[in-house]
């Protein structure tokens, strides 16, 4: 019998985060994120990325 469903994938991404903003910080994530055509994950994710670079 054929599998049904969608393939798993190698890496899954199954830990959430939660972080509260101010409306200001709400405000320059949503324009940041608008100006580089990237969802609001995809910021954070550079920025961590950006960080560890820099800090190791």
């Amino acid at each position: 019998m054929a599998k049904v469903g969608r393939p798993k994938i190698e890496n899954p991404k199954v830990n959430k985060i939660s972080v509260r903003l101010s409306d200001e910080e709400h405000e320059k994530l949503i324009e940041f994120a608008k100006e580089h055509s990237m969802t609001k994950a995809e910021v954070f994710k550079k920025g961590l990325e950006i960080l560890y670079k820099q800090c190791k």
